[in-house]
Order: C-alpha cells, then structure tokens, then sequence
C-alpha cells in the first residue's frame, strides 16, 4: 500500500466506518450516533498535511452536517444514492464531482466504506480501504485494504495512522 504521497483526497462513509452504525433512540423518538474522537483526529492530521476530506453519505441527518463542520472537512455530500426528483446521483459520481472540482481522478481518492452501497465507488477509487466490521461483499473487493479495527472505534485512524507512516 502507498503512503500518504499518493493520497490527494481522503473520503468516507459514516455509518458504519465514522459511527458503529448503530442508531440510537432517545425516548422521544430522537435520533443519535456515536463519533470516535480518533477518527475525527485523524482527519484533522491528513488536513494539516494538505490531504482534503470528506463524508459521502446517504444518510441526511444534522448530526453528520455537525461533526462535518466541528472537524472543517472541505467536502460534505449527504442524501448520496436516495431520489431526489427524477434522478439518483450516487456515491461514485459524487466522488467523481468532487474530483473534477480538484482536479485530480479516482485514483488519487482513499476511500473508506463498509456496505453494498459504497462497493462501486470502492471498486473506482485508488485506495479503497473497509473497517473489520464491514460486510463480507466489501471485503471481497478486489486490492481493498481490510482494517483489523471495526467502524466507530478507530478504524479510519488506523488507516490514517498507517498512510502517514509510509
């Protein structure tokens, strides 16, 4: 695996890779999520390094919108992959999108998912990498990088961690 060198955009998912993909209820019916601080660190480290990040997601939620700006990720794209009016852009052309924004391919793209939705956009980006909680389709992808940590508990900075070491 190539270090943080080949590395020109760092995207993820959030359920399931920023979260455990829990949902949590609260008694009226409120929605939480649980956001590891090691992630969201991480993030931060490869921002200073001049690496732009990102969420796709198809998830809608203010809470993604809040962790998004508490950690000043350049990109945001929620409502991935759900109909909005006659069309559906899913996550590979809206990784595509933010690509032609910088200037750069899908190779140049580090991205972590860890469900059905995020394998065509795994399959397209130069790095694809899934926590060791990921469905068993995701980690039968073709060169992905399985992670020993599961989704919400550090997996994205493990894979951070081990960019920057290389």
């Amino acid at each position: 695996m190539g270090g943080i060198q080949m590395i020109k955009l760092f995207l993820t998912d959030v359920d399931g890779c920023l979260t455990d993909g829990g949902l949590y209820y609260t008694e009226d019916g409120k929605e939480s999520k649980r956001f590891c601080v090691y992630d969201g660190m991480g993030m931060v480290l490869l921002q200073k390094m001049d690496v732009p990040c990102g969420i796709i997601t198809s998830e809608t939620s203010d809470m993604v919108r809040y962790r998004a700006e508490k950690l000043n990720l350049r990109f945001l794209r929620m409502g991935v992959g759900r109909k909005i009016g006659d069309s559906t852009v899913t996550k590979l052309q809206a990784c595509q999108e933010i690509c032609d924004e910088l200037g750069i391919t899908l190779q140049d793209v580090c991205y972590v998912g860890d469900d059905v939705n995020d394998i065509d956009l795994l399959e397209a980006v130069g790095l694809p990498a899934c926590p060791a909680s990921a469905r068993p389709e995701v980690k039968a992808i073709r060169d992905i990088r399985v992670l020993k940590t599961p989704g919400g508990q550090g997996a994205i900075r493990e894979l951070i961690d081990d960019l920057m070491k290389q």
